[in-house]
C-alpha cells in the first residue's frame, strides 16, 4: 500500500510538475500590468449621463461638501471661486471640471525594479492585492488579528505571482505594532520583499509624509520629485464631507508629485441612497472634489478617480457586497471617469461571505467582471478580500489570484492571424478527425489556454482517489507552498540600511500609541 500511494504521489506531483512549467511558459515572468484588448461595456445614453451630471452639479452648488479641520484647503477653495460659508463649500456648475482639466490622463508608477513600473491610465489594467482589513483567516488558524507576520506573508504572495501588477498598501493591519508607528515597518515590508509599485499610509499627515520620505531614500530625492513612485488611496467620509485627516494626507502626495486614489465609501441606504442614479451623483460630486484639490495643491500631480459604490441589506443593516446594483453602477462610473479623462480605480474581488466558499466566489466574479468591463485602470482588492472587507483571506487569496490569471487572458481578447485562424490544421485534420494530436496543436499547446493553480480539471475517479479535496483545500495548500518557495528580490544594502536607520529613528522620536 505504502508503495502504491508513493507511486500516485508521483504521478501526481509530475503532474503538477507539467502543469507549472505550462503556466510559466505561457506567462512567462508577468506582465508589469495588462493592455486592454476588449472594448468598455457603456450602459448610460448620452442624455442620462447628462441628468447624473447634472443631479452632481446640484448637489455641489446647492447643498455642497463640508471640509473639516483643513484651513489651507478651504482657503484653496475661496482663491478658486468657490462659495465658502464656515467648512461648507458650494462650487458653480463647471467649476471642478476646469480645475481638473491639468490632471494626468495617464501616468507612470515606477517600481524599485523599472520592469515592474506600471503604466495607470488608457487602456491599461493594474490588479492589487485588497486592502485594510483588521483581521486575517485560514483553515488553520480561523480569524483572528492581522500580524505584520501576515502583512509580509500577502506580500511575499502577491510578489510570488504572476497575476499581481501592485504590492498594494495596508493589506491587513498589522496590529501587533503600535498605531503611530506601523506605518513604518508597513512601507519597509512593501519595499523589502516586493519590487513591484505599492501604496503608503494615509492615516494621518505626518505618516504619508514619511511614506514618502521612504520612497525618497529608494529613488532619490530628485527623481521623486519629477516622477510618481508612491500613491495614498484616501476615503471620502460619505455622505458629502472630506476630513482633516484625508485632505491633508492627499495634499502631501499631491505636494510631493505623487499620486492620489480619490474614494467615496457609499452603503446605499447608509452613506447614500438606496438608488443607483443617486449614489452614482453622489460619488460624482465628492470624488471630483476630491481630485480637485490635488490640482490646487499641484497642478499635473497624478490622481485616480475611485469608486466604492455598495448596497446593504435593509432588513438588517448589515452591508453587503458583490450585488448587481453597484455592479452595474460602476459601469455607469467608467463612463463618468472617461468623460473627465482621468485614470479609474473600480470595485475587485467583493464578497460579504465568511468563508471561501460558492457565496465568495459568486459576488467576487460579479464584482471583479463590473470592473474589468466598467474600463478600471487601477483594481484594488483583487485578492484576499473576505466577511465584508473585514478579513483577509490566505485561502480568498490564492482563489482570487487564480481569477485574476484567467482574467489577464479575457482582457487579451480574440488574436487574430494565420496561426490562431488554424485553416492549415483543417487540412491536415479533415472532417470527421480530432485535433489533439495534430501539427497546430503539437505547436501551440503550451500557450493554448490559461492554466489554473487552484482548480481540479480531473475526472471523477481521480479527483475522488486523490482525497476529494475542495477548492478551498487546494488553496491552503498552494498559499504554504508559496510561502515556502518565496524568495526576495535583490534590494541594495546601503538603501536596505538606509530605510532601517530611518525607521529606528523615527520609533525612537515618540513613544508607542496603541489607538
Amino acid at each position: 500500500m505504502a508503495g502504491e500511494d508513493t507511486t500516485a504521489k508521483a504521478r501526481h506531483g509530475g503532474r503538477e510538475a507539467r502543469r507549472r512549467e505550462r503556466s510559466h511558459k505561457a506567462t512567462g515572468p508577468g506582465r508589469p500590468y495588462i493592455v486592454r484588448n476588449i472594448p468598455t461595456y457603456d450602459v448610460l445614453s448620452e442624455e442620462n449621463l447628462l441628468k447624473i451630471e447634472a443631479a452632481a452639479d446640484r448637489i455641489l452648488a446647492e447643498t455642497g461638501i463640508e471640509f473639516r479641520d483643513d484651513d489651507a484647503v478651504l482657503g484653496y477653495w475661496k482663491a478658486a471661486g468657490a462659495k465658502v460659508d464656515g467648512t461648507l463649500v458650494k462650487f458653480e456648475p463647471g467649476m471642478l471640471r476646469e480645475i481638473l482639466k491639468t490632471a494626468p490622463a495617464e501616468f507612470t508608477q515606477h517600481a524599485r525594479n523599472p520592469a515592474n513600473s506600471v503604466q495607470i491610465g488608457g487602456r491599461n489594467v493594474v490588479f492589487a492585492p485588497s486592502y485594510g482589513c483588521p483581521f486575517v483567516m485560514d483553515l488553520d488558524r480561523g480569524r483572528r488579528f492581522g500580524t505584520l507576520q501576515d502583512f509580509q506573508n500577502f506580500i511575499k504572495l502577491a510578489q510570488s505571482s504572476p497575476w499581481f501588477h501592485h504590492s498594494g498598501g495596508t493589506i491587513c493591519e498589522p496590529t501587533d505594532v503600535p498605531v503611530n508607528k506601523r506605518h513604518l515597518d508597513m512601507v519597509y515590508a512593501h519595499i523589502r520583499y516586493s519590487d513591484r509599485p505599492f501604496l503608503g499610509s494615509i492615516t494621518a499627515e505626518e505618516r504619508s509624509e514619511d511614506s514618502i520620505d521612504m520612497a525618497r531614500i529608494v529613488f532619490g530625492e530628485e527623481f521623486v520629485d519629477q516622477n510618481c513612485v508612491i500613491m495614498g488611496n484616501v476615503n471620502v467620509n460619505s455622505p458629502l464631507v472630506w476630513d482633516g485627516t484625508m485632505t491633508k494626507s492627499l495634499r502631501a502626495y499631491a505636494r510631493a508629485g505623487q499620486g492620489s486614489v480619490i474614494v467615496p465609501f457609499i452603503l446605499g441606504g447608509a452613506m447614500g441612497p438606496v438608488t443607483n442614479a443617486g449614489a452614482i451623483a453622489q460619488a460624482l460630486a465628492e470624488t471630483m472634489a476630491g481630485c480637485a484639490i490635488t490640482q490646487l495643491e499641484r497642478k499635473g500631480a497624478p490622481v485616480i478617480f475611485g469608486n466604492f459604490l455598495s448596497s446593504m441589506s435593509l432588513r438588517s443593516g448589515s452591508p453587503t457586497f458583490g450585488t448587481p446594483e453597484p455592479a452595474i453602477g460602476s459601469m455607469v462610473i467608467g463612463q463618468l471617469a472617461r468623460r473627465l479623462n482621468l485614470p479609474l480605480r473600480c470595485s475587485g474581488n467583493f464578497t460579504t461571505s465568511k468563508v471561501p466558499d460558492a457565496q465568495a466566489m459568486t459576488e467576487s466574479v460579479m464584482s471583479m467582471l463590473a470592473a474589468i468591463h466598467c474600463g478600471a485602470n487601477f483594481i484594488l482588492h483583487s485578492a484576499g478580500f473576505l466577511d465584508g472587507l473585514l478579513s483577509m483571506s490566505y485561502e480568498k487569496f490564492m482563489l482570487d489570484a487564480d481569477l485574476c490569471g484567467a482574467l489577464h487572458s479575457y482582457l487579451d481578447g480574440v488574436k487574430i492571424d494565420d496561426n490562431q485562424l488554424a485553416v492549415d490544421a483543417f487540412a491536415e485534420v479533415g472532417p470527421g478527425n480530432h485535433f489533439f494530436g495534430c501539427a497546430h496543436t503539437m505547436a501551440n499547446y503550451e500557450t493554448a489556454f490559461w492554466d489554473s493553480e487552484t482548480a481540479d480539471n480531473e475526472p471523477f475517479e481521480k479527483w475522488e482517489a486523490n482525497g476529494s479535496t475542495d477548492a478551498a483545500t487546494r488553496a491552503n495548500r498552494l498559499w504554504k507552498e508559496k510561502l515556502r518557495e518565496y524568495q526576495a528580490p535583490h534590494l541594495d544594502e546601503g538603501i536596505d540600511e538606509a530605510l532601517k536607520d530611518y525607521i529606528a529613528k523615527k520609533k525612537a522620536s515618540m513613544p508607542d500609541a496603541w489607538y
